[in-house]
């Protein structure tokens, strides 16, 4: 046995991620805990008519915090699945609802 052995490099605490996908849309329900329900539209052009047609998805996200309301615009980042249909994560708050 070597009595002076090379120390290892320490692992990185915080390691970026790279291509992490990332996308807007309004919080339509926050009604559960720990997670809101975000709608993302996209538009997309229609392939036989060439219309610009909208198109919705909802996505469950992680909130450690209860801290958004329905009708707000926020940012979600996906990552590892936390439940059967929860994988992704608010990472911030774009715009406040208006209340009326």
């Amino acid at each position: 046995m070597n009595a002076t052995a090379t120390p290892q490099p320490a692992a990185p605490a915080a390691v970026p991620v790279k291509n992490q996908r990332k996308l807007i849309g309004r919080v339509v329900s926050n009604k559960m805990q720990k997670t809101v329900v975000v709608q993302v539209e996209r538009r997309v052009k229609h392939a036989t008519f060439g219309k610009i047609i909208t198109r919705s998805s909802k996505y469950h996200a992680h909130v450690a915090s209860g801290t958004f309301q329905e009708g707000d615009l926020v940012e979600i980042a996906e990552g590892r699945p936390i439940s059967k249909t929860k994988s992704w994560t608010v990472t911030r708050l774009v715009e406040k609802s208006k209340i009326v």
